[in-house]
């Protein structure tokens, strides 16, 4: 257990927002699983300014249990400002700022990792919206833009003062993308620098990999990403391991079966069944990854497109190949 701002944590685990990824039913079931902390998707402060009909979709949190942190990016102040104000409004727990996204399109209007190079924005940034809302603000940073402007602790120093309530560290550069290794030196460094809760994040692949971070860096939590792709139980198997030094072992396949037809019918409930049918796709490739036959079956997944596809027929032709 730890606490951000005065919002409690109750674990050391923790959802990373990934956009297309982190949804509504991704979230819940996350949360189903043990995590004690959930991200939205990363949402564009002028989408929520003009109102976007997908940005709302983007809001929805009902039925979830909190806390939930919703995830905002943008490179003007008062833009920020007044979309973390409509998000407070809207019962958010913690409000966290991008600073991390290395994306091509989202760097080059300054917003995402663009602002590591330029502390004094992004602290402007964070002062402006700590100013504006009552809840915690908190921070995402990469290592640096690249391995030559290293610059995670100055930053990290620069939004604590301006009223960051807790720092997520991730130990790559922008350069890197998602590729390479995770620096965990630099997470370390920052943990070391400031007085606010780090959130410790990249290469968590396993439950072993949480708590050698949690040991090497002296994080308050781990951040658990592309892992729990299709494999909720990644939260559960980690607090478990965490807590007693048991690895469980992974879901069988008729558990893998049971949650992604949850997920489906959840992404049904949130969004109708023609966008349900068209995410659950990707979903279903994740769900299935590594068990016999699901290669193959790969090309029905991708022109899969119907409720009775994805509650019974996929799943009927997967028994076959076990």
């Amino acid at each position: 257990m730890f606490d951000i701002g005065g919002v409690t944590i109750k674990n050391r685990v923790v959802s990373a927002p990934m956009a297309g990824v982190t949804d509504r039913a991704f979230r819940i079931l996350a949360r189903e699983h043990g995590c004690g902390l959930v991200f939205t998707e990363m949402i564009s402060d002028q989408a929520l300014l003009y109102g976007s009909p997908k940005t709302n979709v983007l809001l929805d949190c009902r039925g979830e249990n909190g806390p939930i942190a919703v995830q905002i990016f943008g490179s003007n102040e008062e833009y920020m400002q007044r979309a973390a104000e409509i998000i407070a409004g809207r019962g958010a727990d913690i409000i966290d700022i991008n600073m991390g996204c290395p994306t091509p399109k989202i760097v080059k209007n300054g917003e995402g990792s663009a602002l590591m190079k330029n502390p004094g924005r992004a602290a402007g940034i964070v002062a402006a919206v700590v100013s504006q809302v009552s809840c915690p603000v908190t921070v995402k940073l990469r290592k640096g833009w690249d391995e030559d402007s290293v610059n995670a602790v100055e930053v990290a120093l620069a939004v604590v003062e301006a009223g960051a309530a807790a720092i997520t560290m991730h130990g790559r550069t922008r350069s890197q993308f998602y590729s390479g290794e995770a620096d965990w030196g630099i997470i370390k460094k920052v943990c070391g620098t400031v007085n606010v809760p780090v959130i410790g994040n990249g290469d968590i692949h396993s439950p072993e990999d949480a708590a050698r971070m949690l040991q090497e860096t002296g994080c308050q939590a781990v951040m658990i990403g592309r892992a729990a792709m299709g494999n909720p139980w990644i939260f559960s198997r980690t607090l478990h391991y965490l807590a007693t030094g048991e690895l469980l072992p992974g879901p069988t396949p008729e558990m893998r079966r049971e949650t992604a037809v949850r997920h489906y019918l959840l992404l049904v409930e949130t969004k109708g069944e023609y966008l349900a049918n068209r995410e659950m796709r990707k979903h279903l490739a994740w769900y299935t990854k590594g068990l016999r036959g699901s290669a193959r079956l790969r090309g029905k997944i991708n022109s899969g497109s119907s409720f009775e596809f994805f509650t019974r027929e996929f799943w009927e032709l997967l028994q076959e190949e076990q």
